[in-house]
């Protein structure tokens, strides 16, 4: 249905509830004849009308957007522990072997149930601030490329979820990752590459890596704040710490 065509069509109930509401006063007078009447509860019906406009568009849908948002906010990190669960936490692992400065930043990310929202709040600081030491010929790069290959339907998939609209970050992490997949995935082979081209794959993976990096530590406050217990696995298997282990000790 065409646009004008719709807008026509509301227009014309608009004036045909106008129309039956002016016969029905009319009906009123002319079995009644007390037009005191008919404007004491019409002028009555209009002032109520501002406080029904508060009471449903300002009170009630306020309440229905919050509660919808939450309710989607939820769906949505669902989505990101999948995302984590299948493929980001692996894809850390990969991404630090190609930093020559990870040993030392990743002390820095040993996420552990003494973590204030302070703490967290200042690692993102520090995270935006960081600069990664990317070099794409130093890591497993023939093994993270079979590895993010194989998930570019996975990716895919998640980039088509409706709830991302919501999460502007997640979505440029997405797109970050899926864009190094199809980088990795247009070459048969990684070895012997051009220095140029090896220069290049480093900086999609810097930009990967470090929309990751702050996600990731996102994702942690949301669990230690929400679910305590896939909070403690997390931080079993935290892919920052050398000593990491899911095994309870």
């Amino acid at each position: 249905m065409r646009k004008s065509s719709y807008i026509s069509q509301h227009v014309l109930f608009g004036l045909l509830l106008i129309l039956l509401s002016v016969f029905f006063y009319a009906l009123h007078f002319a079995i009644f004849r007390d037009k005191h009447h008919i404007f004491i509860y019409l002028l009555g019906d209009i002032a109520f009308v501002f406080i029904e406009v508060l009471l449903v568009t300002l009170i009630i849908h306020h309440l229905l957007s919050e509660r919808e948002k939450r309710a989607m906010l939820k769906k949505l990190n669902m989505v990101i522990g999948a995302f984590f669960s299948e493929v980001g936490t692996l894809l850390l692992k990969y991404f630090a072997g190609f930093d020559s400065n990870a040993e030392k930043f990743s002390k820095h990310l040993i996420v552990d149930n003494d973590w204030s929202p302070e703490h967290f709040t200042q690692m993102q600081v520090v995270l935006q601030k960081h600069n990664y030491q990317i070099d794409s010929r130093i890591g497993d790069l023939s093994g993270l490329q079979k590895f993010i290959v194989e998930k570019r339907a996975f990716l895919l998939r998640l980039l088509e979820n409706p709830n991302l609209l919501e999460h502007d970050e997640f979505t440029e992490l997405l797109w970050a990752v899926f864009h190094l997949a199809e980088e990795l995935s247009c070459r048969s082979s990684v070895a012997g590459l051009p220095d140029t081209d090896y220069h290049h794959l480093s900086g999609d993976i810097k930009r990967a890596h470090s929309l990751l990096v702050r996600e990731w530590l996102s994702y942690m406050e949301h669990l230690k704040s929400a679910y305590p217990y896939l909070f403690s696995l997390a931080v079993r298997t935290n892919p920052f710490d050398p000593n990491a282990s899911a095994e309870v000790g």
